[in-house]
């Protein structure tokens, strides 16, 4: 039954197990230990919503064992046991490796500090929320309680715990190697998905009863302004809501499977015209007050459950009935997924119990959601929220109504990059805030700025109607901003589906804590807003509102070892330092190391479907040797072992200063021509460029652009092997901090007198340390003196002149 099938291997291999009486001790890994108390003698092997997979190949361990003593030893761990009931005293475990001033000991039952997860919701958050623990710590191990989550039963049904004194959980013991500790997590709890490449784009949503013609009017006037969008989602008013019927039934009207024909006359028309636009579309479902007799659909739901429907009974919502269940899907969604419906949102807001207790309805309708959604060889999705550890295996999750503040912004790159020490890769915020807080055009666009550098660009807000977010209604200058994002967005789009493909398959999340890559340094763990952005970029994001007198947000970064260069502006970074960085409304702190190599969508126009681009533009950083491989797909297709994928291998030899692309190989290979064009960022020559195209070399100018060199290669075919070769040993170029530290002046909002008495200090021929010293006597606060600092201090390389 396609809803009920799902792969898991539950019972682990009969030689990682040592148990005897009460207990039970599973060595799935040399890293991952899973720890069983039974009273009653019986221990689990069925799987559950957080462990579907237990059978691993069997790592090497040891045992020492005594009549009263038990050992377990791995290359990664120590375990001590006393044969009695689980105790702190009784059980414990020495972490190998030097994880702080002492020996990193794990105890059973003592609380341990967490690098943290994620939580179910930020409904209603104004700010910092609490957040459930992860499977990493800084002391090297961390835990998770499988004892009360809900089973599968041999059906694949959903099965409480047996009661009973019982201990179900796993030691993750990994150290620092935090990226295995995930990928491990992944092995037992299952992959993340892949997600359809259309997920990545821009969606838009609105709590608003809007009409058809003022939907289609809405999307066409996007298209107008050439803002592509790939997901249209309706909010609760695509049903009824203020109908007579609800008010004489007494319910709340958020549940409903009755389009609204006042808002929506013709339904099925109106959804193929959203697709004829290049959308994919989603439908708000509350599930909870299950189906009124007003409803559609309740006689064949009523047929359906052998329900008595001569007095107009409510149907009840639950989900712990396996005939409701099909009912839900196969006579209310599936009625409504005809129309022409893409993908369900399900808002459960109503908790975690049900009539069995140990059953969470949200997990329920997010486990059987996905699989239902895998019906017709269609790639699955979800877009609900957290049920907890496990839930990465139902993307995409909806994070919950947040106030509209900067402290709402502030807590959300954090919030989403901690999510995944719990494997949680996909959140998707309310971009903007969706109530309550205050209208703040520059909050709304530092919100869309992280937006385009976060899982989902979501743009979403209340039915208030002063709560506006669609670029043309904003002054000017914000308009253009926002419109630059969104469009990045998409533009960002070969980039975001190789990391979707790389959490699919190599179990890396798109973001990651800046401790995931530098875990001995302190600083990593100090800059918590800050975060990996895929292989090749680290964002900072802004959170503050800018100086009225520099005209410049500032953040304080935390640079890693290396060079880097800034991919808006092109400048140079030493690393392995904090600094103030300070940006202008229109700029975003987005770093690209020496050796990266990011694809960029180089279409003149971007279109909603989030199509394969024709053109591609590499942004490339000299200095050192890079690797990037563009992964493409059609789209069919479900487990990625099976998926046809198309794979443009793009590497930098930075010895002979060449960059080789494609060919392209695997999947449907067709005569398929691609324009190429590439950006060396922080790189300026005018030497001639070579490319290479199989045996034919030609010559081409590059254009020296604010950021960078670019180059165009011209349309090759997909089986063409392209290299552009610079000059051997290539270098970033030497920032001119003079011309930037003019425009900073031009525009601050200061005394004349002072800003020509700073020009004149940094125009001066002397060390960067006088100059410095010159720029306090002029009693400069913070705000003033950090864009200067910035600029003279950001590359250490250079030379001071007048010229520069």
């Amino acid at each position: 039954m396609h809803r009920y099938s799902f792969p898991h291997t539950p019972v682990a291999h009969p030689e990682a197990i040592i148990g005897a009486g009460k207990y039970r001790f599973s060595v799935l890994t040399d890293g991952l230990l899973r720890y069983e108390w039974a009273e009653d003698y019986q221990f689990e092997d069925r799987a559950s919503v957080l462990a579907i997979n237990r059978r691993f190949p069997v790592p090497e361990f040891r045992i020492k064992e005594t009549r009263d003593n038990l050992q377990v030893l791995t290359s990664r761990f120590h375990l001590t046991y006393d044969k009695r009931e689980f105790s702190p005293n009784g059980l414990s475990a020495v972490i190998k490796g030097s994880y702080g001033p002492h020996v990193s000991v794990w105890r059973y039952g003592i609380p341990t500090s967490n690098l943290g997860g994620t939580t179910r919701t930020l409904d209603e958050a104004d700010g910092r929320v609490s957040l459930d623990q992860g499977v990493i710590s800084r002391q090297g191990f961390a835990t998770l309680d499988d004892s009360t989550s809900m089973l599968f039963d041999d059906r694949q049904w959903v099965t409480p715990r047996l009661p009973g004194n019982r201990v179900d959980g796993y030691l993750f013991a990994y150290g620092h190697d935090y990226q295995q500790a995930i990928q491990t997590f992944y092995l037992l709890s299952g992959p993340q998905p892949l997600l359809p490449r259309w997920a990545l784009g821009n969606w838009w949503s609105r709590f608003y009863p809007y009409t058809a013609d003022e939907y289609l009017s809405l999307m066409d006037r996007f298209r107008e302004n050439e803002i592509p969008l790939s997901v249209a989602v309706l909010d609760m008013d695509w049903h009824l809501v203020q109908d007579e019927r609800i008010k004489k039934a007494g319910v709340t009207g958020w549940t409903g499977y009755t389009w609204n024909k006042e808002l929506f006359p013709n339904p099925k028309a109106f959804l193929a015209e959203l697709h004829d636009r290049g959308l994919h579309i989603s439908l708000n479902d509350h599930p909870a007050d299950g189906v009124q007799s007003y409803e559609d659909l309740y006689e064949e739901m009523a047929i359906a459950l052998h329900h008595d429907a001569s007095m107009g009974d409510p149907i009840s919502f639950d989900i712990t009935n396996q005939a409701f269940l099909d009912a839900f899907f196969d006579v209310l969604h599936r009625r409504i997924e005809k129309d022409g419906l893409d993908l369900w949102w399900v808002d459960w807001q109503q908790g975690s119990h049900s009539r069995i207790p140990g059953i969470d309805p949200l997990w329920v309708l997010n486990h059987y959601h996905f699989l239902d959604s895998a019906l017709n060889n269609k790639r699955p999705l979800t877009f609900s929220r957290y049920a907890g550890p496990g839930s990465h295996r139902y993307p995409i999750g909806f994070s919950g109504d947040t106030v509209v503040s900067w402290d709402s912004l502030r807590f959300q790159p954090e919030f989403t990059a901690t999510a995944s020490n719990i494997g949680f890769g996909w959140w998707s915020h309310d971009i903007g805030g969706h109530f309550h807080g205050e209208k703040n055009d520059e909050m709304l666009i530092r919100w869309v700025q992280y937006g385009a550098f976060s899982p989902i660009l979501r743009l979403h807000s209340s039915n208030n109607i002063f709560s506006i977010k669609e670029p043309w209604n904003l002054d000017s200058q914000y308009e253009q901003i926002m419109t630059d994002y969104l469009r990045l967005r998409h533009r960002l789009l070969p980039y975001l589906y190789a990391m979707n493909v790389r959490a699919a398959i190599q179990g890396l999340p798109l973001i990651q804590p800046m401790y995931w890559g530098y875990p001995e340094s302190e600083e990593s763990y100090n800059v918590p807003n800050q975060y990996l952005f895929g292989t090749d970029l680290i964002v900072v994001p802004i959170t503050t509102p800018q100086d009225h007198r520099s005209r410049r947000s500032q953040v304080l970064a935390w640079l890693p070892p290396g060079r880097h260069v800034d991919i808006f502006t092109g400048m140079v970074y030493d690393g392995d330092r904090h600094i103030w960085l300070n940006r202008r409304l229109k700029d975003y702190p987005v770093f690209a190391a020496e050796g990266a190599i990011i694809p960029f969508d180089a279409a003149s126009a971007l279109t909603n479907d989030c199509a394969d681009s024709s053109k591609i533009e590499l942004l490339v950083v000299v200095g050192a040797d890079g690797n990037f491989e563009l992964v493409e797909d059609d789209g069919k297709g479900q487990c990625t072992d099976k998926i046809a994928f198309r794979r443009t291998r793009i590497y930098f030899n930075q010895e002979a200063g060449e960059l080789h692309i494609g060919p392209t190989s695997g999947g449907t290979i067709l005569s398929r021509v691609r324009q190429w064009s590439v950006r060396f960022l922080g790189y300026a020559s005018l030497e001639m460029i070579q490319v290479y195209v199989g045996d034919k070399e030609r010559m081409v100018n590059g254009q020296c652009m604010n950021n960078g060199l670019l180059v165009d290669l011209g349309s090759h075919s997909e089986g063409a092997h392209i290299v552009v070769k610079l000059r051997g040993h290539p270098a970033l170029m030497t920032n001119r901090p003079g011309p930037q530290i003019i425009e900073f002046l031009r525009d601050a909002q200061i005394g004349l007198d002072l800003k020509d008495g700073i020009r004149k200090i940094v125009e001066r021929s002397v060390s960067i340390l006088l100059q410095i010293g010159d720029l306090h006597a002029l009693g400069l606060d913070s705000v003033l003196l950090n864009p200067i600092l910035e600029f003279l201090l950001a590359d250490s390389r250079i030379v001071l002149t007048k010229d520069n």
